[in-house]
């Protein structure tokens, strides 16, 4: 038996960080998942057919809090769009994410430095892992060492006055930066 809740989550964190980013709208959400990330999401080993028919079960799952789902895919990058209910439903029923609130607001600043980073994780948690990636896309990687309270992987870039950061799971993350893989 195939349970959702683990994608349901990763769906509904995702939203709240765009609604966060760029404040509340009820509109259509189009989001966008590897065939890998939604197997590990789903903890199945669908192909891309029978990835939609698991799809097709979520779809009817999520129905009535979320309203109507649709799926495409091109190859293996699979395209969920949302119908606006569940933008609604995520500002209505989400509690505040204060860290990501507050991570948001720090990065945001032009001065921001990678110890103003660090300190909003070391506000939420005494287990923070930091470290400098050498030879990669992005110039930290940092993360709540014990999965409190995420598990996410934020990649955090420098680009003159501004940071730009992407989040992962530890997962997807392990995929993209083999050396990684582990932590």
């Amino acid at each position: 038996m195939v349970t959702f809740d683990r994608l349901q989550q990763n769906i509904m964190d995702v939203i709240a960080e765009e609604q966060i980013k760029l404040g509340y709208r009820s509109e259509v959400i189009h989001l966008y998942y590897p065939l890998k990330s939604l197997n590990r999401l789903l903890a199945v080993d669908c192909g891309i057919a029978a990835m939609h028919q698991v799809l097709d079960n979520l779809k009817k799952a999520v129905r009535d809090k979320w309203g109507e789902l649709e799926v495409s895919n091109e190859g293996e990058r699979f395209c969920l769009t949302f119908a606006p209910q569940c933008a609604e439903y995520v500002h209505a029923h989400m509690a505040e994410n204060e860290f990501l609130t507050r991570f948001i607001a720090a990065i945001s600043r032009h001065d921001c430095a990678i110890e103003d980073i660090r300190n909003v994780f070391l506000d939420f948690s005494e287990e923070v892992t930091l470290e400098k990636i050498k030879g990669q896309d992005f110039d930290y990687l940092i993360y709540f060492t014990d999965g409190k309270p995420n598990d996410y992987r934020y990649c955090i870039t420098f680009e003159g006055c501004h940071v730009i950061y992407h989040r992962f799971t530890r997962e997807d993350f392990g995929d993209l930066y083999l050396e990684f893989a582990a932590k």
